[in-house]
């Protein structure tokens, strides 16, 4: 089944392209089925990139997806086009009343502010506390992990000296969960962040179970069962060129960044990137979606009851 995204927005042309079933109003009207909804509250500065993303990962299923795209309701993006906000986007404060089967968090560059020093952090814990009511399952990813992980058990992110960027290995610890289902005992995720999560402080929270984990770079992926909630550090979304994007960017500007790690053909920036995560990256958010569809009320409004 097609994902539905309105025929206008960017997403819909690269995912054609790309051999991606999707579909728009009037061909989802045709169809005798609920879709799942699944909404994409989108922190990142790069809204299109992260929409394509996204919408590439939970399209890929054999189900009837329609996307939402929501952003922060006073909060306001500097590097996309308020045409395409005003297009497409609709603020949380008008979505309290609406229920939905799954929701993104996406991570934001801010981690070297404490939580309570964002602007629409308030805003932000309102809309965790109501994913409890109104959510099936959640999903937050990096930045959007933490503070979810956060608001919920009060486990603390950790400023790095370095940043941890590259393609690292990560274990599966999980094998029997269904959110790895298909996983291989090791995998390779991309990491872009300058800050960490501790495996001590989450093992000390009942209930919490790390499904992938890295010697080098930490927790990965949590469940949280008692909030319907998964929590990923890093970024199983990334396209093949983000991560040269990112350090491209650093070295145009004069920042200090090292080579990703791992990423390079040879380590040599000179060299194409490889993308070694699509495969995984596909089954962790197909098994996401899943388990949505096996757990969500065909009435969606008995969610959260």
């Amino acid at each position: 089944m097609p994902i539905k995204i309105p025929s206008a927005l960017p997403a819909y042309e690269v995912l054609t392209r790309e051999g991606v079933s999707v579909m728009d109003e009037d061909q989802a009207a045709r169809q005798d089925i609920r879709p799942l909804r699944i909404a994409l509250l989108n922190l990142m500065p790069k809204k299109i990139q992260t929409e394509n993303q996204f919408a590439r990962l939970i399209g890929a299923t054999p189900l009837q997806i329609e996307l939402s795209l929501l952003r922060m309701s006073d909060h306001k993006t500097r590097n996309t086009a308020a045409e395409h906000m005003e297009s497409f986007y609709r603020p949380v404060s008008e979505v309290w009343d609406e229920k939905f089967d799954g929701l993104i968090i996406t991570g934001a560059p801010i981690e070297h502010l404490d939580f309570e020093d964002v602007d629409y952090f308030d805003e932000l814990r309102r809309v965790m506390d109501w994913t409890q009511t109104n959510v099936q399952s959640t999903f937050g990813v990096c930045w959007g992990g933490m503070a979810m992980i956060n608001h919920f058990h009060g486990v603390q992110k950790h400023m790095l000296e370095t940043k941890a960027f590259g393609c690292f290995r990560h274990r599966n610890m999980a094998p029997t969960s269904p959110y790895l289902n298909g996983f291989s005992d090791d995998c390779v995720i991309p990491v872009s962040r300058w800050t960490e999560m501790r495996q001590s402080e989450v093992d000390a929270v009942p209930g919490l179970k790390t499904l992938l984990g890295s010697d080098e770079v930490g927790p990965c992926l949590i469940e949280d069962p008692a909030h319907r909630a998964l929590y990923i550090f890093n970024h199983f979304e990334y396209d093949r060129d983000t991560l040269k994007q990112e350090y491209d960017r650093d070295i145009a500007a004069g920042t200090p960044i090292n080579v990703p790690a791992n990423y390079y053909t040879n380590d040599d920036p000179a060299l194409p990137p490889v993308n070694r995560w699509r495969s995984h990256a596909h089954l962790l958010y197909g098994n996401w979606i899943q388990e949505i569809y096996q757990s969500t009320p065909y009435d969606i409004e008995k969610i959260g009851s």
